[in-house]
């Protein structure tokens, strides 16, 4: 094989917006210096989504927020992996993917313990109603106007939509706070695992009566999508508290509207929405007791770093001809095409 030359590399717009100051120096870390490697960011795009001309542009891409769909995979052929900053994948068409010999990977290792803090982060604050104390506070009025009492959890149930990387973390960080019970709905979870971290595996109504805190740590699918509904809302204990830090559609919004405003549960806390970013007409804004954030409860610094090392990290693999990690679309790698073109850059690096 002859050298192809440069490594391409593209960074999407969005990802170096709202990264700024936080992605250039580990980004730096792992493909500066490297004389194979040509990295560029790549311009703004209308909805996040690159013409099949900018992305052939490139032999990999380190994505946000970016749109892959069959459309705008049409008659790609460069384009070899794209390195997704995060764990979410629902805007990117693997399938479409799949077809074009493209590898898609994540940055699991990155994102499992922010998203898990995040999650213990807004049980406690919710069960506590620490914004609505401190609105109390900022308005000049003192404890008596609170609405009723927080809730400690020393004996209550932690139960979880998914049993998976992020999932299996707040357990595991959960485990010394005096929980009383862990349980979770996950079809694809074995036993093994479950028992590992002390969890029982039940049906997803079950998971709805028995949570007192009711976590969704699912990937967004069309199995999933809309998957907590007013159906499960309402088997949920009037003392129950949702937290969603994974994908917004996941739970039906106007379902959790009604629910909160009827009293069938107590709160929510959502970093997470159907519509992102959060209309300023959205009725989820005016329920009670409900905490929302704007999708950035887990980007700390540590996930900033991380995740854009671990991108980076997979990009660089492949440059050198190695396999890289984190593989959504494994099927890919056992492809011809795939396998000639790690060949290449393996023989060019």
């Amino acid at each position: 094989m002859q050298n192809r030359g440069k490594f391409r590399i593209g960074v999407s717009h969005d990802f170096a917006q709202d990264a700024k100051g936080h992605y250039e120096g580990p980004l730096q870390q792992i493909l500066g210096n490297q004389p194979y490697l040509e990295v560029e960011l790549m311009p703004p795009t209308s909805n996040d989504t690159p013409t099949p001309e900018q992305l052939d542009q490139y032999d990999g891409i380190l994505a946000l927020a970016t749109r892959l769909t069959a459309d705008n995979l049409r008659d790609v052929r460069r384009l070899s992996i794209v390195a997704r900053w995060g764990v979410g994948y629902d805007r990117i068409d693997t399938t479409a993917l799949s077809h074009s010999n493209i590898v898609l990977t994540i940055t699991p290792n990155a994102v499992r313990r922010p998203v898990a803090e995040a999650a213990i982060g807004l049980i406690f604050a919710t069960s506590l109603n620490l914004v609505q104390q401190h609105k109390i506070v900022e308005s000049s009025r003192w404890r008596e106007a609170l609405p009723g009492l927080g809730r400690n959890i020393a004996g209550r149930t932690l139960g979880s939509i998914g049993l998976g990387n992020i999932a299996s973390e707040m357990f595991r960080l959960a485990s010394s706070l005096g929980f009383g019970r862990f349980i979770a709905h996950d079809p694809y979870a074995s036993d093994e695992h479950a028992q590992e971290l002390n969890v029982e595996l039940v049906s997803l109504e079950d998971l709805a009566r028995q949570s007192d805190f009711l976590c969704v740590h699912c990937s967004l699918s069309q199995a999933t999508k809309g998957i907590v509904n007013r159906e499960i809302l309402r088997l949920m204990k009037p003392t129950a508290i949702l937290i969603n830090t994974a994908r917004g559609p996941i739970i039906n919004e106007s379902d959790l509207v009604e629910a909160l405003n009827e009293g069938w549960i107590h709160g929510a806390g959502l970093d997470v929405f159907e519509v992102e970013p959060l209309p300023s007409s959205a009725p989820i804004r005016n329920c009670p007791n409900v905490i929302l954030a704007p999708h950035g409860l887990a980007w700390t610094e540590e996930l900033a770093r991380d995740n854009t090392l671990e991108a980076c990290g997979n990009l660089l693999a492949f440059s050198r001809g190695q396999t890289p990690t984190g593989i959504v679309n494994k099927q890919v790698v056992d492809q011809p095409i795939f396998k000639r073109n790690l060949q290449r850059w393996s023989q060019s690096s």
